[in-house]
């Protein structure tokens, strides 16, 4: 469980990040999105250790990652948008110094042959890294994240260079993670977060702007819903008709689409069900029904709406001590070895491979504080 509590993080009179609270309960899948030097990567790092917070806390399963930043690490498997990488070892020497620098005590040939199976780099595991394509960089990348079997995993950007067939993979791959591990996902596209993710988080200009489910925000934003009818008939007295069914605010007849055939898109009022009576009213003109759908707002017009500017008041959630975790199953979980209370990632701030990692988180933050 992740609890972020009045975090903030300042440069001089520059805020990144400004008293934002959240909280990210186990098993659960959180896209965390925002515009480009919204503080998104400054609360990732944040949460990670590899810069310090201002004021404010980061609780990373009930401890503090400034007062116990080795306990609370070993919770943590980390990928960042700019995976951690020695190019010249090969990936199966680059595992095993992962493994020795987490301090990792699961059998180690079964859990790296375990780690390298769910990322699919077998086939990759002699070569150095150097002669990777992007794609499998990439994939290199989640799977050092994933030595250890920690049970929080923050993973920025963790699709970047794949191909659409990988990107399906480890989408799939995420959302399995997510029946046993707490996964916090950054990534701009947003389909990818809608199809993934629990909830959201979007974060501009430093603010918590929208914490909820895509389903709750459409509805905060939007009280009305809109549909579209493909309709073949006599365009003026379809659009009399429809303007005289119950429940319906406003209705536009687009382009001609065939011969006769016009698509209308209907506003309707909030919980209002025309469909049924739209149906039997054309229906009983002998008019000819050919589509019909809903325009439910997308997780992309969430983001614009609230990021452009458009005044959008959204009801953020309030982070509780009360709240309780929501409870996970186990049977259909995805674990990439047995569970071992001295085997999850450990000390990830010791070694090179961090400091690789922390010299692209702050050239991250410095990026977003002159932005």
């Amino acid at each position: 469980m992740i609890e972020v509590k009045n975090l903030t993080k300042q440069y001089g009179q520059k805020k990144a990040v400004d008293d934002i609270s959240f909280t990210v309960n186990d098993g659960e899948i959180l896209g965390f999105l925002g515009p480009n030097g919204a503080g998104k990567s400054t609360t990732m790092n944040m949460l990670t250790g590899y810069i310090s917070s201002t004021s404010g806390q980061a609780l990373i399963n009930g401890v503090d990652i400034l007062d116990d930043p080795m306990r609370a690490k070993r919770d943590i498997g980390y990928l960042p948008e700019m995976p951690p990488l020695y190019l010249d070892m090969t990936v199966k020497e680059y595992l095993n110094f992962v493994y020795d620098l987490k301090k990792c005590k699961l059998p180690r040939r079964a859990h790296l042959e375990d780690v390298c199976s769910l990322v699919k780099i077998n086939d990759v595991y002699d070569r150095v890294i150097r002669n990777l394509s992007k794609g499998y960089k990439q994939r290199v990348g989640l799977a050092q994240a994933l030595v250890g079997n920690p049970p929080i995993l923050i993973l920025d950007e963790p699709t970047v260079g794949l191909d659409p067939k990988q990107i399906i993979e480890i989408r799939t791959l995420i959302k399995r993670l997510g029946k046993k591990h707490t996964v916090i996902l950054s990534s701009h596209i947003l389909s990818e977060i809608q199809a993934v993710c629990d909830h959201v988080i979007i974060i501009n200009k430093g603010k918590l702007a929208a914490d909820d489910t895509t389903e709750n925000l459409t509805k905060n934003i939007s009280t009305d819903s809109r549909l579209i009818a493909r309709i073949d008939g006599n365009r003026d007295e379809i659009l009399k008709v429809i303007k005289s069914i119950p429940g319906v605010i406003s209705v536009l007849a687009d382009m001609e689409r065939e011969q006769g055939v016009f698509d209308y898109e209907i506003e309707v009022k909030e919980d209002a069900d025309i469909r049924r009576e739209l149906f039997k009213r054309i229906v009983a003109r002998n008019w000819v029904i050919l589509g019909l759908k809903s325009t439910e707002m997308s997780l992309e017009d969430i983001f614009l709406k609230i990021t452009m500017g458009d005044n959008v008041d959204i009801k953020v959630k309030k982070n509780s001590d009360e709240q309780t975790p929501d409870e996970v199953g186990s049977d259909d979980g995805e674990s990439i070895s047995p569970e071992s209370d001295e085997g999850n990632a450990a000390q990830s701030d010791e070694g090179a491979a961090d400091d690789a990692a922390a010299g692209d988180s702050e050239e991250a933050e410095e990026k977003e504080a002159a932005e």
